[in-house]
C-alpha cells in the first residue's frame, strides 16, 4: 500500500470565519485555516511562491514564482470541470512571512511566522459562504499534502473532485460545517472515473 492509499486527514481543526462588510455593504466571508509544520518559514515560502512545489500541492498551478511584488502570473485551477485562469499580481511579497495575492477574484493573505523550531502558516481567504465548510475540507487536505512534501513523503496534490472522492472530505466537510455553525449540502462522493 502507498502512502496516498493510507492517507487519512486528521479531524478538523485551526480553522476559522470572519464576517464583515464589502465596500458595497455586501457580506464578506473569509476563512482562516492555520496549521503549524514542522519545516522552517523559509522551506514553507518555497513551497507557497515556486510554480515546482505549488503543483505538487496546491489547488493552482502558477506559471511563475509568486514570491516577489509586483509579479504578474498566471494562476490556473486544477480539477475544475472547465479550466479557469486567472492572472493576478502579487501585491505583497515579504519572504519569508508574508504573501498577498488574488486568486479568482478571492483575497488570499498568507503568514509565516516561526514556531517551535517550524513554521506556522496562517491562510485568509475570501470565499463563498455556502462554501466555507468545503473550502476548509479542501484546503485542510491541501495542507496535510503539503506538510507530507516538505517532509520529503510527497502523496501526490489531493484537490477538486478528486479530493471529494475521498470520504475522509465527506467527513471534514460535515466537522467543519458543525463547527461553523453552518448547514452544508448533503454531498454524496463523485464516482471514480472509468478509463
Amino acid at each position: 500500500m502507498t502512502d496516498r492509499e493510507q492517507y487519512t486527514p486528521g479531524p478538523a481543526c485551526g480553522a476559522q470565519v470572519r464576517k464583515d462588510r464589502g465596500q458595497n455593504g455586501e457580506d464578506k466571508w473569509t476563512l482562516i485555516l492555520v496549521r503549524e509544520l514542522r519545516h522552517s518559514p523559509e522551506k514553507v515560502w518555497q513551497a507557497l511562491t515556486d510554480p515546482a512545489h505549488l503543483r505538487e500541492w496546491a489547488p493552482f498551478e502558477a506559471d511563475g514564482s509568486l514570491g516577489t511584488i509586483g509579479t504578474t502570473v498566471k494562476l490556473t485551477t486544477v480539477g475544475a470541470p472547465t479550466p479557469r485562469v486567472t492572472e493576478t499580481t502579487v501585491t505583497r511579497a515579504e519572504a519569508p512571512e508574508a504573501l498577498e495575492y488574488k486568486w479568482g477574484g478571492f483575497d488570499m493573505r498568507w503568514e509565516l511566522k516561526a514556531f517551535g523550531g517550524g513554521t506556522r502558516l496562517t491562510l485568509w481567504i475570501n470565499i463563498g459562504h455556502r462554501f466555507i465548510a468545503m473550502g476548509a475540507a479542501g484546503w485542510h487536505i491541501c495542507f496535510d499534502v503539503l506538510d507530507r512534501l516538505l517532509s520529503g513523503t510527497p502523496i501526490g496534490r489531493i484537490v477538486g473532485p478528486e479530493a471529494m472522492k475521498f470520504g475522509a472530505w465527506q467527513r471534514l466537510n460535515a466537522e467543519y460545517a458543525k463547527q461553523f455553525g453552518i448547514e452544508t449540502p448533503n454531498w454524496r462522493p463523485l464516482a471514480p472515473q472509468k478509463p
